[in-house]
């Protein structure tokens, strides 16, 4: 998730970097194995298949095994529980030999250690090794089709005027899309709405289809086809440009809330203590993956635009600054989940 620069900026200091930063990273051999795969890689998803990193995940695998050689076989396992959190930790704790693969979200791998800090046991940054990110997107401020707003500024103009009257809902507490539509809310003057927490983006989905709540936050992954089928409608996206899949829909920045860009994540990581050297091979590959025009365009139109420039090192870098600015969210909002 990329969060607008104020926001670091007008985070309290002490966000920046939070404490697990200065525990010191393991050491890192310096060549990858010998025969290197020489039997299947298992790469992780930490959620339920058919959802957006599950769709990434099975576009990667396909196309990264001849990438690693003849023989190579990438298999997709799903590990899903508490927003990405069980998988995650169970890759954490498999040997960091390039066999068992994560591909971790914002979710996963950002807000839920920053919101969540005593259901997630395991540090984003530190108990892992960086490899290369593989695509994101933008949230999406979403309606059921039958509501009475027909922009985001209606919608948040109500919401301001009863506070505390509007249901929105995301995929889970702590989640992507609850931090997202928090950081709207501060955004916009500081609104109060009832947030309703789903098991998933489908679920939410089907709850704004049915008219259960009255808007949600969630990734364009999952609204994408109800947007398409006209079961909800988009009112803005989170990034600052708007998105080629619905050139009609403007960004939050557009319509009055300044700077407002967020974007959720996939990332590649594996267990901590990768070899460098085999962290760098992964990472080229990947980065070819990426780099074809086919796999590009299976990744776009599903909701999931590729992030084809990176490295280990830039990886890890990014990952630091998305821990500081998902911190910061969740201090300004006053969360405390789960504590």
């Amino acid at each position: 998730m990329i969060v607008s620069r104020r926001l670091l900026l007008l985070a309290p200091a002490s966000l920046a970097l939070p404490a697990a930063v200065a525990r010191p990273a393991a050491a890192q051999a310096t060549a990858a194995p010998s025969g290197y795969p020489d039997r299947p890689i298992s790469l992780v998803v930490p959620f339920l298949a058919g959802g957006s990193t599950d769709i990434a995940a099975r576009i990667l695998a396909e196309r990264l095994a001849p990438k690693l050689g003849p023989n190579a076989r990438v298999i997709v396992e799903n590990r899903a529980g508490a927003g990405g959190s069980v998988g995650s930790e169970w890759v954490r704790h498999r040997p960091a030999d390039g066999y068992t693969l994560l591909l971790g979200s914002a979710s996963a791998l950002g807000t839920n250690p920053a919101a969540l800090p005593q259901q997630t046991p395991y540090d984003p940054v530190e108990d892992f090794s960086p490899i290369a990110p593989v695509g994101g997107g933008p949230m999406v401020l979403v309606v059921p089709a039958a509501s009475p707003f027909r922009s985001a500024q209606q919608l948040l103009d109500a919401v301001k005027a009863r506070p505390g009257q509007y249901t929105w809902a995301t995929s889970g507490a702590g989640g992507i899309g609850h931090l997202t539509g928090e950081y709207i809310k501060l955004m916009a003057g500081g609104l109060s709405a009832e947030h309703v927490p789903y098991r998933g983006g489908s679920a939410v989905m089907e709850a704004l289809a049915k008219g259960e709540v009255d808007y949600s936050v969630e990734v364009l992954a999952s609204t994408a086809s109800h947007m398409r089928d006209g079961l909800s409608r988009g009112l803005a996206v989170t990034s600052l440009q708007r998105h080629p899949l619905f050139p009609e829909v403007p960004t939050l920045d557009e319509v009055g809330l300044k700077g407002l860009e967020v974007t959720t994540w996939n990332v590649l990581v594996a267990p901590r203590g990768l070899p460098a050297e085999l962290a760098r091979t992964l990472s080229a590959a990947v980065r070819a993956v990426l780099a074809d025009p086919a796999v590009a365009q299976r990744m776009t139109v599903a909701g999931v635009d590729p992030m084809p420039d990176s490295t280990p090192e830039s990886t890890r870098a990014f990952l630091v600054a998305e821990r500081a600015k998902f911190g910061s969210i969740v201090e300004r909002a006053g969360l405390r989940l789960g504590r």
